[in-house]
């Protein structure tokens, strides 16, 4: 397989199962204002479930500043509307778990079951090794089954159930569910191929 993760493969163009072509690159200052406008139009529910909110724009300049300083890599995926989704690595370099990143992956739902979100998770898992990262890590709540499917699916096992542990944006407390890879195991055969 061909090095997703190095600077010169990007922009790269896609195509997703059903034909559809999406450009893949990685993100830069210059994709801030189609992410505030990716996340203020996602459906009201998946703004429940974001982990930072992305409609804020002073979260999102910390975002465009973490990828930056390398304590976030983040592919960003393109059609000829706008922007349609991202994978991100996050991590703290500086802390005990400087060896773990942790997974984002949202998708517009246009695309969803459409296989964006898994190629975008492939080429995501490749920049792990760019970070020198030996494990990632995926939060969700315990309710969104979707997802935890989706990344069993990739390969992630379940590691912990923490009670109340999250709160939504009306509030509502919810149990997060945390998964894990070792990305040791990380093979082609693991995610699939993505014809490119």
């Amino acid at each position: 397989m061909s090095d997703p993760a190095t600077t010169d493969s990007y922009p790269k163009k896609i195509q997703l199962p059903d034909g559809s072509t999406v450009e893949l690159r990685r993100m830069t200052r210059e994709d801030r204002d189609s992410i505030l406008a990716f996340a203020r139009a996602l459906p009201q529910e998946d703004l429940l479930f974001l982990r930072v909110d992305l409609t804020d724009e002073t979260v999102v300049d910390d975002w465009v500043q973490n990828v930056s300083t390398r304590h976030s890599l983040t592919i960003v995926a393109y059609d000829d509307k706008g922007l349609v989704g991202y994978a991100a690595i996050h991590r703290n370099p500086t802390s005990w778990t400087r060896h773990l990143g942790e997974v984002r992956v949202n998708v517009d739902p246009v695309y969803r079951s459409r296989g964006l979100g898994r190629a975008l998770t492939s080429h995501v898992f490749d920049l792990a090794g760019e970070l020198g990262l030996q494990k990632l890590t995926a939060h969700m709540t315990s309710d969104q089954r979707g997802a935890q499917a989706a990344f069993r699916r990739l390969g992630f096992v379940p590691e912990a159930l923490l009670a109340d542990y999250v709160q939504d944006r009306t509030g509502t407390t919810r149990d997060m569910v945390i998964m894990s890879f070792d990305i040791a195991g990380h093979t082609d055969q693991t995610l699939g191929t993505v014809k490119l």
